[in-house]
């Protein structure tokens, strides 16, 4: 007897390239991915993948099992999405792919009031950098700045307009001048942002009548906000975060807010997702609390 959840595992570790990566995407332990594809590969009597210590690939007789199986794998889980659309208590699995941030930001409002109104439901939050192909990588949802939205999506508006905050502590200020215009940050110590392909995160600001971009030197490199924010807390530096990362700490005074005028609103975030025929019941009723949080703005 064969799976449908094997054949499922096949095509995820194919699109990933890692049992690892696949597992996490499948909610499975490593182990337990292996051992149900070497006993898939037992009974077709073929092996399907080429392992090594550093990667995995399809071998010749698996890309032809993917390519044919897939269409088929496609229809039936459309036929149970159908079922499944008919459900009277919503049930099963969310995925939703973001970034750290914004998950931060929509966490509460949408992802844990959903939770509250449908306890049957699990939610899978994964938060990266890059920007991936949602529908390729098993994802329900994704949510990103709007100008991040792939054209092909359906997408709701789930957020008030963002801004960008400059902050420094008050013992970082002491005895210091505060920055009047962005290029007198040249002057001071700040926290430097690595983006997730390496390069080094530029300033944004706007004047009246153009954008602004300015390369900050610091002491300290960082690639996550909240590891960021301990360090501005700490007077190591001036920072440079999503304002809702740091609102809370303004408003006590932990930390100074600079530069508040060459910040101004950015787009919202919104939540999108590839339109389906008969989506299960779980991803509509998702889709309705999303339009009232919107509608609630």
């Amino acid at each position: 007897m064969y799976k449908l959840t094997d054949f499922d595992a096949v095509l995820a570790i194919g699109r990933r390239g890692s049992f690892r990566a696949a597992a996490l995407d499948l909610g499975m332990s490593t182990s337990a991915l292996s051992n149900a594809i070497a006993k898939l590969e037992e009974q077709l009597g073929v092996r399907l993948f080429n392992r090594t210590t550093r990667s995995v690939s399809l071998t010749d007789a698996g890309r032809r099992f993917v390519e044919q199986v897939s269409p088929a794998l496609r229809d039936i889980h459309q036929a149970l999405d159908t079922v499944r659309s008919q459900q009277e208590t919503p049930r099963g699995t969310l995925r939703i792919n973001t970034f750290a941030t914004a998950g931060r930001e929509f966490l509460a409002p949408l992802v844990l009031e959903y939770l509250r109104r449908f306890p049957d439901v699990r939610v899978d939050v994964v938060t990266e950098g890059n920007l991936v192909d949602i529908v390729a990588e098993g994802f329900d949802f994704g949510v990103r700045s709007q100008p991040l939205v792939p054209s092909d999506m359906i997408a709701i508006s789930i957020g008030p307009p963002r801004r960008y905050a400059v902050v420094g502590s008050p013992a970082y200020f002491a005895g210091r001048s505060v920055p009047q215009v962005p290029s007198d940050l040249l002057g001071h110590a700040c926290i430097r942002t690595r983006l997730p392909n390496g390069g080094m995160f530029r300033w944004q600001f706007l004047s009246e009548t153009e954008p602004v971009q300015v390369d900050v030197l610091g002491p300290i490199t960082l690639d996550e906000a909240s590891l960021a924010r301990i360090a501005a807390l700490e007077g190591v530096g001036i920072g440079y975060f999503m304002e809702s990362d740091v609102r809370e700490d303004i408003e006590a005074g932990r930390l100074v807010r600079v530069l508040e005028d060459w910040t101004p609103p950015l787009s919202p975030l919104c939540l999108y997702y590839p339109s389906r025929r008969n989506p299960p019941a779980a991803f509509k009723v998702f889709v309705d609390l999303a339009r009232e949080l919107s509608r609630a703005r």
